[in-house]
């Protein structure tokens, strides 16, 4: 399983959607920095496949994005990878 986090501007809490593919993951979080590096707003709409929710949002108001793969081990001390970790110091 694999999880993109997206931080929207001004929210502290991620959207996280989950993908069950590599392939598909990787092609959510490459459409998403695409979206972010043309500098213009899109719109993207997103779909979870763990709960099969849907998410619809303006990349205008996307500050990052955030791709990991849910390993069998825990982090270590119950900290979350990448930046969000930071953020929760």
């Amino acid at each position: 399983m694999y999880t993109l986090e997206l931080l929207l501007k001004g929210n502290p809490a991620p959207i996280v959607v989950h993908q069950k593919e590599e392939e598909a993951a990787n092609r959510a979080y490459q459409s998403i920095v695409n979206a972010l590096q043309s500098g213009s707003p899109q719109s993207l709409e997103l779909t979870c496949d763990r709960t099969g929710k849907k998410v619809f949002l303006l990349t205008g108001e996307l500050c990052g994005v955030q791709m990991t793969s849910k390993s069998g081990s825990a982090s270590p001390m119950g900290t979350r990878p990448g930046f969000l970790a930071q953020l929760q110091s």
